[in-house]
């Protein structure tokens, strides 16, 4: 996506960075050391984790994460979302050395796609990469049809992402906060997660909307204000 500065105010709608110093952790603590561990290994092999867990588990936070690592140490990355994603053809010409696979229950029982990620795999696995992959369910229950592709994804390191509870969410809307420069108060976040969808992306996307109408009117963040922006 391209922005243009010009027409927006400071700081707003802009696509917040995600990478490990934000993601909450929550109980996933182990997969977030895990996945930050992989860097500093001196001796170059082949790398896999298989990342699963519901919608808004942080998934797709932790893939992005891993290819923002991998920019700041110079390593080629690619991140590809199999949601959006239209060609299988597209899997052949990745060669990164870090490579991120977004949603891979999009493509199951798909031929073509499928035989596209297992040469990927393969692929990756021969030059020594890393390899992430992310679904919503584990690769047993996946419904992945390619024998091959199938055993392949259970090589590597599996691990469950459990959502954030409603404490959680609160910690995590204020480190998203501060991170854009705003205080926010407790009681606001908690106001904002007992009337809102509690879905993070739907938190994070009321954000943008506070974010907007408090530089507008140069006000800060109360209930009344919030009611009023939102038109509660």
């Amino acid at each position: 996506m391209t922005f243009q500065p010009m027409q927006l105010s400071l700081g707003v709608n802009l696509q917040d960075d995600l990478h490990f110093d934000n993601f909450l952790a929550g109980q996933n603590l182990a997969v977030l050391t895990q996945l930050q561990q992989m860097f500093t290994q001196e001796k170059e092999a082949f790398q896999f984790v298989y990342l699963w867990g519901a919608e808004d588990s942080g998934k797709t936070h932790l893939l992005k994460a891993v290819c923002q690592q991998a920019q700041q140490l110079s390593k080629t990355h690619c991140y590809l979302d199999l949601g959006k994603e239209t060609q299988p053809e597209v899997l052949s010409s990745v060669t990164s050395q870090v490579v991120c696979i977004d949603n891979l229950q999009q493509i199951a029982s798909q031929p073509a796609w499928e035989e596209g990620l297992f040469h990927l795999f393969n692929r990756i696995r021969e030059q020594q990469g890393l390899l992430v992959f992310s679904a919503s369910s584990g690769p047993a229950h996946l419904g992945i049809v390619l024998p091959d592709l199938l055993s392949r994804l259970s090589w590597g390191l599996t691990y469950h992402l459990q959502a954030l509870q409603d404490d959680e969410k609160l910690l995590a809307f204020k480190l998203r906060a501060r991170q854009r420069g705003m205080d926010v108060p407790d009681e606001v976040i908690r106001y904002l997660i007992h009337r809102s969808p509690r879905k993070l992306s739907g938190l994070f996307a009321l954000l943008d909307l506070l974010d907007e109408a408090s530089l507008k009117e140069q006000r800060k963040l109360t209930i009344p204000f919030v009611r009023q922006a939102l038109n509660w």
